[in-house]
């Protein structure tokens, strides 16, 4: 069993994308129209073109539960996924430089460094670094 997709909830596909490439540095691997303004939108790491794929999930505007589980994370502040980085404070410093906002600035916690970012998509995004 391997994991090939992971799915984050995004409320703008089109913005998430933007975000995600322009901003995070993912590159998008495929984009596949669905139907109602619906795509089958997957990004990958640049420096893993064929490793797991994050596919952007337009679930939100089309059930609720969805809606409220992703709300309900952001306004407790719990990131929806995480994803690692090399250097944090390099990767916290660039992002900054970017205009992306962050709930947490980079904080050491036992063997790791996190921060947590606003994705402007509806979700926390919390970036690592292992110490």
């Amino acid at each position: 069993m391997k994991a090939k997709v992971i799915g984050i909830p995004v409320l703008d596909q089109e913005k998430a994308l933007q975000f995600y490439t322009k901003k995070l540095g993912f590159i998008k691997k495929h984009d596949v129209p669905l139907g109602e303004n619906n795509r089958w939108l997957t990004i990958v790491s640049k420096d893993e073109p064929n490793g797991v794929e994050v596919l952007l999930e337009p679930s939100p505007n089309h059930f609720e539960p969805s809606k409220t589980y992703q709300k309900s994370l952001f306004e407790a502040g719990i990131p929806y996924t995480q994803f690692n980085v090399d250097n944090l404070k390099e990767e916290y410093e660039r992002l900054i430089n970017l205009g992306v906002e962050f709930s947490m600035q980079p904080t050491e916690m036992g063997k790791v460094k996190i921060a947590i970012l606003n994705d402007t998509c509806g979700n926390k995004i919390q970036l690592i670094e292992m110490l």
